[in-house]
């Protein structure tokens, strides 16, 4: 019974793989010096396949099921054993149990800076991080370019490898992506399915696929993020008008510190004085910031300025606000006696409403017009 019982022993007869790691891509059968019983039964679990290899070179691929083997369906074995009229006896084979499930939620990251030339601020170092989930997609590609002669393959055996590419695709992908460096954060999204798009042009090679790829920040330096700022803003400023406002902002400041730090009587005259001085030398600063509008405007032909603009009245008729009217309105309208000399006026600079007849400018207008008709 011992020689009967070692010699069953030498035959395999059940194969079959029972994951219970959840990181392992790749498996293989420990068959060791035995032979495997023609009829032997293989088990193919959901999310695996089954790949026989013989000497090096990849055979038949089993999907999920039970089989029972035989040449029937060991085609390209039997070809490469030359079992070309059937074969019964124990044969010897490789086998390579390959894990086809996603595997979600793999950290990547750029460990070096990715460099980038922009036209406007030159070369850029970016860094850059997310996540990925993967599956294999072609288990014979993935056996022959990967396992080798290993008999166990996990995920960190193979994700650094596939960190490095992820880092080369990516920075083909912002290249080719003609983003503006300050609009990259507003488009992660957009650069994630680029990027998850190329980083498949070359997973396919070796039977993976990218199922989910994402971006999930982009960094550079901060004193790039201050210049990136600056310059968004002077996109969105007319730089002219800004030095003006600043320019008088400056002035009334420097006005008003100086009356307060000075005592009473002479203080006002002093601050006058100082505020003169800071005129004086942020007018010369503005000039010299606007040197070359000057000398342009140099150039030109003189003209005389636009002539004066009466001044514009507004009235209160029927208890609203009404105008604003030219002095020409105005006349016109006390003949017609829609204002009368009661009416409220009001123009800019005044300080509120007053009679019509005690404005400078349009009291003699009621002399010059005729009263109205006495009724019939």
């Amino acid at each position: 019974m011992g020689l009967i019982d070692k010699i069953k022993g030498e035959f395999v007869d059940i194969i079959e793989w029972q994951d219970s790691s959840r990181d392992t891509l790749i498996w293989r059968f420990p068959r060791y010096q035995n032979e495997i019983k023609m009829g032997a039964k293989l088990t193919v679990r959901e999310s695996q396949a089954a790949v026989f290899m013989n000497e090096g070179k990849i055979a038949d691929v089993f999907s999920p099921g039970m089989y029972t083997l035989q040449t029937s369906n060991m085609p390209i074995l039997s070809t490469l054993k030359g079992w070309v009229h059937g074969f019964n006896s124990p044969f010897k084979a490789d086998i390579y149990f390959v894990n086809t499930r996603q595997f979600l939620d793999q950290k990547w990251g750029t460990k070096s800076p990715i460099i980038v030339n922009d036209d406007r601020f030159g070369m850029i170092e970016l860094r850059a991080f997310g996540t990925f989930a993967y599956q294999i997609t072609e288990p014979k590609y993935f056996v022959a370019q990967i396992a080798g002669t290993n008999s166990h393959f996990s995920i960190e055996d193979i994700n650094g490898q596939l960190r490095s590419l992820i880092v080369t695709k990516l920075s083909d992908a912002i290249g080719e992506g003609n983003l503006p460096i300050e609009k990259f954060a507003a488009n992660l999204e957009e650069l994630s399915a680029l990027g998850q798009e190329k980083l498949n042009a070359d997973f396919a090679e070796i039977g993976l696929r990218i199922t989910k790829f994402l971006i999930e920040n982009v960094s550079m330096p901060d004193e790039l993020k201050k210049e990136i700022f600056e310059y968004s803003r002077l996109n969105k400023i007319d730089m002219h008008k800004l030095t003006q406002f600043k320019t008088a902002k400056s002035i009334e400041t420097a006005a008003g510190n100086s009356n307060s730090a000075m005592g009473m009587g002479m203080g006002a005259g002093m601050g006058f004085g100082v505020g003169g001085a800071m005129t004086g030398m942020f007018t010369q600063s503005m000039n010299q910031m606007n040197a070359q509008a000057a000398s342009t405007q140099q150039q030109q032909a003189a003209v005389p300025p636009p002539l004066p603009s009466s001044p514009q009245f507004y009235a209160a008729l029927n208890g609203q606000q009404s105008g604003p009217y030219s002095i020409e309105t105005i006349t016109s309208m006390i003949g017609q006696n829609s204002i009368q000399r009661t009416t409220l006026m009001w123009k800019a600079g005044m300080t509120g409403w007053v009679a019509a007849d005690t404005v400078q400018e349009i009291a003699p207008l009621f002399t010059s017009v005729p009263p109205p008709l006495p009724p019939v």
